[in-house]
């Protein structure tokens, strides 16, 4: 399965973005209320400058306590995030995100972005996939 038909499968929501700038404390209110764990940080709404997610905001609070919710997305952001393209294998990206211990992958087209996946994406789209081929082998041992 390639990242493309993860893609189409997800519909066409947009990649949320915010600006560099943008303070956390408002990047929390958009992860809550879209119920997403991270944005891409990008001054045009195309490039991936970088990207912040729940966990990096946790991650502040535990060390920084509550007054890093002031700061800018620039102060805790992911820098130059790993990005992924749609003619990726689900296999590749599962593989990378894992070995990178990171959730949250930017799709990028011609130097644009266009797309973002999860790792719950990539596994629900191999579960999906293993599942029809059990049951295309299970067909052909039944003889249908």
């Amino acid at each position: 399965m390639l990242v493309n038909q993860i893609l189409k499968a997800k519909g066409d929501t947009g990649v949320v973005t915010v600006k560099p700038g943008t303070g956390v404390a408002e990047v929390a209110q958009i992860l809550a209320e879209r119920r997403i764990g991270g944005v891409v940080v990008s001054s045009d709404g195309k490039s991936a400058e970088g990207i912040i997610s729940e966990r990096d905001i946790v991650r502040a609070l535990a060390v920084r306590g509550p007054d890093c919710m002031q700061e800018c997305v620039d102060d805790m952001m992911t820098r130059k995030p790993v990005c992924g393209a749609r003619s990726d294998s689900a296999d590749d990206v599962m593989k990378r995100m894992s070995e990178g211990r990171f959730r949250h992958m930017p799709i990028m087209e011609d130097g644009a972005l266009v797309g973002i996946v999860t790792i719950g994406d990539v596994v629900a789209a191999r579960l999906e996939e293993l599942s029809m081929e059990r049951n295309a082998l299970e067909g052909m041992i039944m003889g249908h």
